[in-house]
Parts: C-alpha cells; structure tokens; sequence
C-alpha cells in the first residue's frame, strides 16, 4: 500500500482547513515521559514530519499529531481509528504511565481574527505555524492540568498528618498508613519531575511574526506562565512536608531503638543481679 505524503510549506493551509471551518483538537495527558527515540519502530515513519520542535506529524487523513517528551500527545483533524492506532503504537513508549489519561477537547475555527473563549480557538488560517503553535499551547495546558490535579491531592494526602502533629505535636500511631502515604507522594512527585517547560516557544519559520503573536496570546488565554509557577510553588511546600516528615519518622525509629537497647541492657544488668546476689 502507498501512503500519501503531504508536504507543506509554511505558507500552505492544512489541506482539511479547505473542506471545513472547523476542527476538533484533543490534547492528552498519558504519563511521566514520551519517548521519542526511534520513531520508525513504532510505525510512524511513514508520517511526514512537518515540525521538528515539537514533532509534528502529518496524518493521511490530513490531521496531525503533536508528541511531546513530557508524556503528552495532540491530535488535531484527526480520524478516530488513527487517534487509537497512534495511541496503540505509543503505548509501550509512555513511561510511568497515567492510569486514566488526561484529556481536555477544543475546537478550532476559522475566522476574521485570532481569539480565544473558552474550548474555541479561532484563527485566519491553518498553516503549519499555526498548527503547531496550537499544539504546543493546548499540551501545555493539559499538563499543568494534570500537574494541578496531582499537587492537589498531594497536597490533601498530606494535610491530615500535618494537622494531627500541629494538634498534638506527636506523629499518628498508625505509621504505616503514614509510611504508604508518603510513599505514594514520592511516587506522584517523582512524575512531576518530567514537567512541561512553560517559557520554551515552538520553532516556527522567521517570517511568521504573526503565528509567534498567537503563541503569545493562547500563553495568556491558558495562563500558562502563572499556573506552572503556582504549580513550583506547591511542590516546594511538598517538598518540605515530606521531608519533614521523613526526618521525623527517622528520629522516631531511632528514638525506639535507643529505648529497646537501653531496655535491653536493663534486662541483662538484672539478669546479673539476681545470678550474683539474690540467688547466690
């Protein structure tokens, strides 16, 4: 079978934006990382990659899909069945995946002007530029998205055992439970790592001051820059908590095991008693 290969040039429409004025994007959330080494293993490289930062690829439907290092993957004009055969051949590349994928949809239009409200996107025209600013601003969105979702329960995880320390400046007797807890926030944190880098543009062609502007704009429109500081910021914080917890856990565990030699040497200093006095 021969598949299509549809080159574009930056100043080329998508070949879909010609049929519709409108398309659906989705943007998905599947793990810690993508790897995107080697790619012809997978199958992909009979698609032609019309970007290389992110790598954009040009479907035979004429969508693309957008694959990004920190584990997200965009699909825009693209066929169902091709969104799961892509989705399939990735599978083995996504590591620490996400049991249930992050998902967020938006519909691009075509209009007078740039804009952005809400799930709609409207622009003049689909060129690659504009294709692969899109991409980049709605992965970012959707993983902060599931970045905000983890810090928060993170973050609920942790407050019942900083609550009961700030009661009764003692840890909970169950430590185990604090032990798995803890455990599971190294876990989720150690996800996070591999986390979306908010100021790094997509490259587009020198001349498309315009598309750079619409990279500007969908930034602002997500609030990219203030929700991926916000973000650091709760991480910092859990960062504190767990260690602190850690330290505390540690000195409990040391602390015991100072009582049980002292309880130990107590034990043979009355063994030695009783052997050389008492029944002597």
């Amino acid at each position: 079978m021969t598949h299509a290969r549809i080159e574009l040039t930056d100043n080329q429409a998508a070949p879909a934006a010609t049929a519709v004025q409108q398309q659906t994007a989705r943007a998905l959330r599947l793990g810690g990382r993508l790897n995107l080494a080697e790619l012809d293993t997978a199958d992909l490289s009979r698609f032609d990659a019309i970007a290389r930062s992110p790598l954009v690829l040009r479907l035979e439907s004429g969508g693309i899909v957008a694959l990004f290092g920190y584990g997200t993957i965009v699909f825009i004009g693209a066929a169902a069945a091709e969104e799961e055969t892509i989705l399939q051949k990735l599978a083995d590349r996504i590591e620490d995946p996400i049991d249930t994928a992050v998902s967020v949809v938006t519909k691009i239009e075509i209009g007078a002007g740039t804009k952005v409200a809400g799930d709609r996107i409207t622009v003049r025209d689909i060129s690659q530029s504009t294709l692969v600013a899109i991409a980049d601003a709605l992965a970012k969105n959707v993983a902060l998205t599931f970045e905000e979702e983890e810090v928060r329960k993170l973050l609920k995880a942790l407050e019942p055992f900083a609550g009961n320390l700030a009661d009764s400046g003692r840890l909970p007797l169950n430590r185990r439970r604090m032990l798995r807890t803890v455990g599971q926030v190294f876990r989720a944190h150690r996800r996070l790592l591999e986390r979306v880098e908010v100021e790094e543009r997509p490259e587009l062609a020198p001349d498309h001051g315009e598309t750079g502007q619409l990279s500007e704009r969908l930034a602002e429109a997500y609030h990219l820059k203030k929700r991926a500081r916000s973000v650091s910021g709760k991480l910092d914080v859990i960062e504190v908590m767990t260690g602190g917890l850690t330290e505390l856990i540690n000195a409990q565990r040391e602390n015991r095991v100072e009582l049980l030699i002292v309880l130990l040497i107590a034990i043979e200093i009355a063994i030695w008693i009783y052997e050389s006095f008492i029944r002597g």
